[in-house]
């Protein structure tokens, strides 16, 4: 694709910009749709078909007031889900009366080359009927034998604190300190079930 100079006559006057399709397109490989489910797990379509993948995250509704939406890797056919991640996290938050808001680093959310579950909603995670989890996170390269695995998320959901309802979002990056290939995600709540809501896999070329 051919460089285009651009001088001060302005954007509106410019007459090709090339092909965007060079810029990459999504592929879906497959959805999960949650029914009180103790988790979802994705155990196949992530290879080396990809440099990267995206999992969004469609109205994840929890079973339980307060719970927090995470995951977790593993390698292989392995199914510990306890592969070691480093990351950071950090939330903006503003209520419904338009009385607080908010915007800091969380380090209960962090990990600094722990096993656990990673979170993806910082903050507690409101299970009222109308109150869902919704977002993404981006897997770089999970195929890689060289490379530490990147990841970066971003989620918004709402929770009532005290008689009044937040926007939360969350923000959260990292790497899975492991140079073997990653094969397989698991989400759940870090309390009670996911009691609906869809999980769909992309790949992106």
């Amino acid at each position: 694709m051919a460089l285009i100079k651009l001088n001060d006559r302005a954007v509106k006057d410019v007459t090709q910009f090339g092909s965007i399709s060079s810029l990459g397109s999504l592929t879906h490989i497959s959805t999960a749709t949650a029914s009180s489910s103790a988790s979802i797990e994705f155990t196949s379509g992530i290879d080396s078909t990809y440099k990267e993948y995206v999992f969004y995250f469609v109205d994840i509704h929890a079973e339980t007031n307060g719970a927090k939406f995470q995951f977790q890797s593993d390698t292989g056919t392995n199914t510990n889900y306890n592969q070691q991640i480093t990351s950071t996290n950090f939330r903006a938050f503003h209520n419904e009366g338009d009385g607080q808001t908010g915007l800091g680093y969380t380090s209960s959310g962090d990990q600094a080359n722990g096993t656990s579950f990673q979170n993806l909603s910082q903050d507690s995670q409101g299970a009222d009927a109308d109150q869902s989890l919704c977002g993404s996170l981006h897997i770089f390269n999970p195929s890689s034998s060289i490379f530490v695995k990147h990841f970066i998320a971003n989620t918004i959901t709402s929770k009532n604190f005290g008689g009044e309802v937040f926007a939360i979002n969350c923000y959260v990056a990292g790497y899975f300190n492991q140079t073997t290939a990653l094969t397989r995600f698991k989400f759940a709540m870090d309390s009670g079930n996911i009691d609906a809501g869809q999980i769909l896999l992309f790949g992106v070329n």
